[in-house]
């Protein structure tokens, strides 16, 4: 602990620790949140991804403004990339926010906490495994939560499908009706071209235990990612049918996939 005070000293630059001091954090005496969520680790975690926004990817970021200031908040996003670079660099955008910055959670897929180290890492700095409860116990403490409704389906598709919405689960649009949580929708473009696959050695996926194991660069390409907030949507419960909740889904995936052509339209070039 005294190690990450000293790192956090040493290297947190001012404008990160302001920001935080902004926005709602809810933390016990010790630090932490139920989940295992610490800011000094946010923050270390915020300070190393600067490189990778704002010179590596050189992410443009329009459309924060719609972003409320505090309250529970589900932001939606499509998924890609193979890693979950798209979620984290939706995460440095929501808090360094100028309109206001928000810390925001991102579920996560069950197999990470199985990999050891990154599970307690992933903790610290705001991941939570995507449980149903999980998500509706952050947004009755007023939380923004980050939920890529495609999942493994969107991340790990191959690159011949990029830019196409893989089917989303619904259990987002349950949770939005059920808690009057508003939703904000995100249009990522950039991801797709970060680690382009041929596809998966599935045999060696299944070997390891995780999802997909793709036939991709080793690391991450320098695509620019643009990303896109839309405005918040808001859908009425109590959920009384599930053609109801699919009906609305569509809206969310429609708003998205305009996002995704408005980001495609800005772009000059997949690096540049």
């Amino acid at each position: 602990m005294k190690f990450r005070h000293y790192l956090k000293q040493r290297f947190v630059p001012s404008d990160i620790a302001e920001a935080f001091d902004r926005m709602p954090v809810n933390v016990g005496e010790l630090g932490y949140d139920p989940w295992g969520f610490n800011p000094d680790s946010a923050k270390l975690a915020l300070t190393a991804i600067r490189f990778l926004y704002e010179k590596y990817f050189r992410v443009q970021a329009h459309g924060l403004e719609h972003i409320p200031q505090q309250g529970r908040l589900l932001v939606i996003a499509n998924h890609s990339g193979q890693l979950p670079m798209d979620g984290v660099l939706i995460g440095y955008a929501l808090a360094t926010n100028p309109y206001g910055p928000r810390m925001a959670r991102a579920m996560i897929e069950r197999f990470f906490p199985t990999v050891p180290w990154i599970g307690n890492v992933l903790n610290q700095i705001g991941g939570i495994v995507g449980d149903p409860l999980n998500c509706v116990n952050l947004l009755k403490r007023e939380e923004a939560v980050i939920v890529f409704p495609e999942g493994v389906r969107g991340s790990g598709k191959p690159y011949r499908l990029r830019y196409q919405l893989q089917r989303f689960g619904a259990g987002f649009m349950h949770l939005a009706m059920e808690q009057d949580t508003p939703i904000v929708p995100v249009g990522v473009v950039g991801c797709e071209e970060t680690m382009p696959s041929l596809g998966s050695i599935d045999p060696l996926a299944k070997l390891l235990g995780i999802p997909y194991v793709p036939i991709a660069p080793l690391v991450p390409l320098p695509a620019r990612v643009i990303l896109n907030f839309g405005e918040p949507m808001r859908f009425a419960g109590p959920v009384e049918s599930e053609e109801q909740v699919v009906e609305n889904v569509e809206q969310v995936k429609d708003e998205i996939r305009r996002l995704i052509d408005k980001g495609l339209a800005e772009r000059k070039g997949v690096f540049r």
